[in-house]
């Protein structure tokens, strides 16, 4: 069903709008990424050298959990003026902020050339990475959630999804083609600042298509709604869209959370850590890895949609809860594989992993957008999502690494992502269905009449 008052936009303009989404995704978790594969494979050397490997290996990873840190700080701003100014302005400004945090990293002098404040100056721009991120993922969800009809939400949805795959494919890809055509001492010395320069031109191209689609029509329809009331009752004021969330949708804020914990700690386990496990505990070549990494990135990005679609058919829930499932039972598998020694077995360990993390990923999008009313949709979605980010996701290859050091073991970290997987399994098992849902049933729902944005309580009229 469409929403109220909306007909389906032509298949060319959905297109138009699910492609400048997934540009701009792309855009920014290739920038995402691509600092945390650096992270695993070069910044320890580059910006901790006075550390032992793996010693310099988790301060690296500790500037790479500074972004998480600023990506809730992102969804407040980002979702606050989002969902007061609409999605498209907020979309650009973030990839703006992104491509040129990492731009400036590719330029950054290292430890070896100003000492301390080259690492100091690393996690500034890690941070101004993260806060761009935070208020990306809700826009770029919302903006073809919002312009598509409820009957294949999930499916048109999940193609911005498909921006963390093709981001990862995209970095982990430039790094394979480095490594392979240049010395370790060469990538060290200078190599490793291409990809991130190379952010420039893929923000241009980001822009461009970003800037050509336009706004939300569900909500422009809101918003109208609310001038209008405003105009009809000047006396009545507007909360701030995060009030209004933790009014109105605070148990949705805790599903989402919950519902992210095992999609992200697996996801950043999986291509994140296994970096340094491959290598350092298995003796695995760097080149080796990343070619693993690459080609499941690959098939991550080519089902992500074929779950969405499926989650059209049977429900979000049943989907997301098979990932999860699957994700905490492929724990043990995962490692066992990977500790062969083979390309074969990590190649196989990834894949697999990632597979079921698309089961999770795929109908997330729609899942939270069919959450929350329409104008606090960007500010719920977005706190929802990167809050649990800090508690899942930042700390996910710090903790995976020190459990490494401290036992020797992987099972202590396949046990953390059975833990998580657990979580997300009674999150997502507590939540509604919400396949389907008219985007604008929920703002009739709010208290505060129509628009979904009005707190019930009154001002003095001027």
């Amino acid at each position: 069903m469409a929403s109220a008052g909306t007909a389906p936009p032509p298949t060319s303009d959905l297109k138009r709008v699910v492609a400048a989404s997934l540009v701009g995704t792309t855009v920014e978790w290739y920038d995402f990424f691509l600092y945390g594969s650096a992270a695993a494979l070069v910044f320890n050397k580059l910006f901790f050298p006075d550390s032992d490997p793996l010693v310099g290996t988790l301060l690296s990873f500790l500037t790479y959990a500074v972004g998480f840190a600023a990506r809730p700080v992102g969804a407040l701003v980002f979702g606050h003026y989002g969902d007061r100014l609409g999605r498209k302005k907020l979309l650009v400004l973030s990839l703006l902020m992104m491509g040129g945090a990492t731009f400036a990293i590719g330029l950054m002098p290292t430890h070896a050339t100003i000492g301390t404040a080259a690492p100091l100056l690393l996690t500034v721009l890690r941070l101004v990475q993260g806060f761009a991120l935070g208020g990306e993922w809700g826009g770029a969800v919302l903006l073809v959630s919002e312009h598509g009809d409820a009957r294949r939400r999930g499916f048109w949805a999940s193609w911005p999804q498909t921006g963390a795959p093709a981001g990862q494919l995209l970095a982990t890809g430039v790094l394979a083609l480095l490594t392979a055509t240049m010395s370790d001492a060469t990538f060290e010395a200078w190599g490793w600042r291409i990809p991130f320069l190379l952010s420039g031109v893929l923000v241009l191209l980001g822009l461009w298509i970003r800037l050509s689609v336009d706004e939300s029509p569900v909500f422009k329809e809101a918003l109208a709604r609310a001038e209008a009331r405003k105009a009809a009752e000047p006396g009545l004021v507007e909360k701030m869209p995060l009030v209004a969330v933790l009014r109105h949708h605070w148990r949705d804020v805790l599903v989402a959370m919950g519902a992210r914990m095992a999609e992200n700690i697996s996801y950043y386990v999986i291509t994140a850590f296994i970096l340094v496990y491959a290598t350092e505990q298995v003796n695995l070549s760097r080149q080796t890895a990343l070619n693993a990494v690459l080609i499941a990135s690959a098939i991550h990005f080519a089902v992500i949609p074929l779950w969405g679609a499926l989650s059209d058919r049977v429900g979000r829930r049943p989907v997301y809860l098979l990932g999860a499932a699957g994700i905490g039972v492929w724990a043990f598998p995962f490692f066992a594989l990977t500790d062969t020694g083979s390309f074969g077995g990590l190649l196989l360990a990834v894949t697999v992993g990632l597979v079921f993390h698309g089961a999770m990923y795929a109908p997330q999008a729609a899942f939270f957008a069919e959450m929350f009313a329409t104008r606090m949709r960007y500010s719920g979605a977005s706190i929802g999502a990167q809050f649990s980010s800090v508690a899942a996701g930042a700390p996910a290859p710090l903790i995976a690494t020190a459990l490494l050091a401290d036992f020797g073991s992987s099972t202590p970290i396949a046990l953390y992502v059975i833990a998580a997987a657990l979580l997300t399994l009674v999150a997502v098992g507590a939540a509604k269905e919400t396949r389907q849902r008219d985007l604008t049933e929920l703002d009739r729902d709010v208290p505060g009449g129509p628009g979904g944005d009005r707190a019930p309580e009154t001002a003095p009229a001027p």
